[in-house]
């Protein structure tokens, strides 16, 4: 019996009835052999874990820009999180860790340069919008492996696709790191927000911080006890009624006070603007692109906007720096002899 197997075979016998069991994939689009070690979902783990486009996250942000300290979030300490969160609550509840972690650690991966603020640039410049998710999805689908993706299974991809909360992904372990990303993100950007001096706990509202807690662990530990509690026993995964609209409460406060406050979203108009400017100069000089996506326009197989969108979307806040610079800075005049 192949190693794969034996673990396939302690999947069926000791998760959950409601877990997605690796030997009940639907399966790649592609079919390929399987290893005689990992079943399919810790595979797709390990390819997400190993593709440039997860390694890109650490240089993007998260909510401050550019901030003045070692311990603010970025985008892949945030995904990081999420894996946390959700692998808990899985765990607890005897769902597939395989699966929830190879989703969350991939769920963000088509996340602009400066956070929302570029997925917002981008959703107005491209036809027919753009959204982190999806984009997510077109990077495992067909933007890594210079056009061959990663080849992940319909489960994988799905719950990348779904992770947003007004969509709703078709396994539990879907379900699990839709609901993590809103509670690890609300609860570290309170924390970055406080370690940043623009908010305080006390600002925070009252009912809010007697529902929720007075801390941010004790926030986090109530979100996460609730929902292993409220979906113990049940084929979805679930807040209860109170705990999830004091989630919703504190997100609504969040936007009120952080999201939109010019103190920490003040450096902004200045990246939107940036990514504006690159789009445009992009537009009218495709040879300024890398041909592996500048041919796709080229050829006439992708539309030019959504290969702009590609490139623009895949940079770091620090590599889209350095390309406005180049584009637009001027360079000193060198002459020989001086």
């Amino acid at each position: 019996m192949l190693i794969r197997e034996q673990i396939e075979e302690m999947e069926a016998k000791t998760m959950s009835p409601y877990a997605t069991l690796s030997t009940n994939s639907k399966g790649r689009e592609r079919e390929e052999a399987e290893c005689d070690i990992r079943p399919v979902f810790q595979r797709d783990r390990d390819r997400i874990l190993h593709c440039k486009s997860f390694r890109r996250l650490k240089n993007k942000t998260q909510v401050f820009l550019d901030p003045k300290g070692d311990h603010y979030r970025t985008r892949l300490s945030h995904t990081l999180e999420v894996s946390q969160i959700s692998r808990t609550i899985v765990k607890a509840l005897r769902l597939n860790e395989d699966l929830t972690e190879a989703i969350a650690l991939g769920h963000d991966l088509g996340h602009t340069p400066f956070g929302h603020a570029g997925e917002r640039v981008l959703n107005g410049l491209v036809e027919g919008g753009f959204r982190h998710n999806e984009q997510s999805v077109r990077i495992v689908e067909y933007l890594e492996k210079s056009g061959e993706g990663l080849n992940l299974t319909w489960e994988v991809r799905n719950g990348i696709l779904n992770h947003e909360m007004e969509l709703h992904p078709a396994t539990p372990e879907g379900q699990a790191v839709r609901l993590a990303d809103k509670i690890a993100y609300v609860n570290a950007d309170v924390d970055d927000s406080i370690r940043g001096g623009i908010l305080s706990e006390e600002d925070i509202p009252l009912e809010i911080r007697k529902t929720l807690g007075p801390t941010c662990h004790d926030r986090l530990n109530t979100m996460v006890h609730d929902v292993i509690t409220s979906s113990t026993g049940k084929p979805e995964i679930i807040m209860s009624d109170e705990i999830y609209q004091a989630l919703l409460d504190l997100r609504k406060f969040m936007f009120q006070s952080v999201y939109t406050n010019p103190v920490a979203k003040g450096e902004e108009v200045k990246a939107k603007r940036m990514l504006e400017m690159l789009y445009e100069f992009y537009s009218d000089h495709l040879d300024a692109i890398p041909e592996r996506y500048s041919s796709a326009a080229i050829n006439g197989t992708e539309k030019k906007d959504r290969v702009l969108a590609d490139y623009i979307s895949g940079m770091t806040d620090e590599y889209a720096i350095t390309k406005f610079n180049e584009c637009f800075m001027p360079k000193a005049w060198e002459v020989d002899g001086f």
